[in-house]
């Protein structure tokens, strides 16, 4: 009897260990930030009183700059499903098949995505600044003068500016997951299907599409945790401005938390991005998952 309780307790021995490194770097944190978000702790000193709900009734009711922020968020959203996804897709299509030099070009479309987002938000922020900025400079060159402006100080332009930059560096990564998904449709299938005389366009919807119906998984739930993690670009080319217009909720959290003084606040942020980003994600990956 003691040895068959033994043998039952010998896999959790081995599990131990990453249990408790599981539950020490994960699970603790998670539960005190939860618990911080409903306090007023200003993340310094050792009092603070627990306040319950405030901080998210205030996101989402009393707080301009959430509601702007979380606005900016949604139209991130929708952008980065509307356009690095499907030109991602486009663009795969296109360099799967026999194009000359397709190894040269799916390298030149990946390598923005490899670059560190600092680095890339820094380098857009030279293209669009007004005075030598790539972008005025080349409108000014063609005699376009009255269509250059500070295109990251420009209320109306502001947003769609990073959002440009965001293309530039995003279309590479579900180009080369579509990539991936498109090396496993087998050839037969394409074959068979021009034999029945369909033409491109009707294998494409056919075929490739519904084969790559587990890669559409992965891009859109990577798309959608992406846009609603979104800091590095908006901190490094316009720091939320201007006035608030490029505001993303990660960029908010971090003023509230680092700079203004309200630790609660900034993680009840943190956890509204996460419920948002599970919230979306998890219906969808359960519907594809059915069909």
């Amino acid at each position: 009897m003691g040895r068959t309780n033994g043998a039952k307790l010998t896999p959790w021995l081995f599990l131990l260990p990453a249990l408790a490194i599981y539950g020490a770097f994960l699970v603790y944190p998670m539960g005190r930030s939860f618990y911080i978000s409903m306090t007023d702790w200003d993340g310094l000193s050792r009092q603070w009183s627990f306040v319950g709900l405030a901080n998210y009734e205030a996101i989402f009711l009393r707080d301009d700059e959430s509601r702007r922020a979380l606005l900016n968020n949604i139209q991130w959203t929708i952008f980065s499903l509307l356009v690095p996804t499907v030109l991602g897709l486009l663009l795969a299509t296109a360099l799967n098949g026999a194009v000359r030099g397709r190894t040269l070009l799916r390298s030149i479309f990946y390598l923005p995505a490899v670059l560190p987002l600092v680095a890339v938000g820094m380098i857009w922020a030279w293209i669009y600044n007004p005075s030598f900025g790539a972008i005025n400079e080349v409108l000014r060159l063609v005699g376009l003068d009255h269509l250059a402006r500070g295109w990251l100080g420009d209320f109306q332009t502001a947003l769609p500016a990073t959002m440009v930059t965001a293309l530039w560096q995003g279309v590479g990564f579900p180009m080369v997951l579509y990539l991936a998904g498109m090396q496993t449709i087998p050839r037969e299938q394409y074959d068979a299907a021009k034999i029945d005389g369909a033409g491109p366009f009707e294998c494409f919807k056919s075929i490739t599409l519904p084969w790559l119906r587990e890669t559409h998984v992965v891009v859109v739930t990577l798309a959608v945790i992406g846009s609603f993690n979104v800091f590095d670009l908006i901190y490094t080319m316009t720091y939320g401005g201007p006035g608030g217009q490029t505001q993303v909720l990660a960029t908010w959290m971090y003023f509230n938390t680092f700079q203004y003084g309200k630790a609660g606040y900034g993680s009840a942020l943190a956890w509204v991005i996460a419920a948002i980003a599970l919230v979306v994600t998890i219906p969808y990956i359960r519907m594809m998952s059915k069909k």
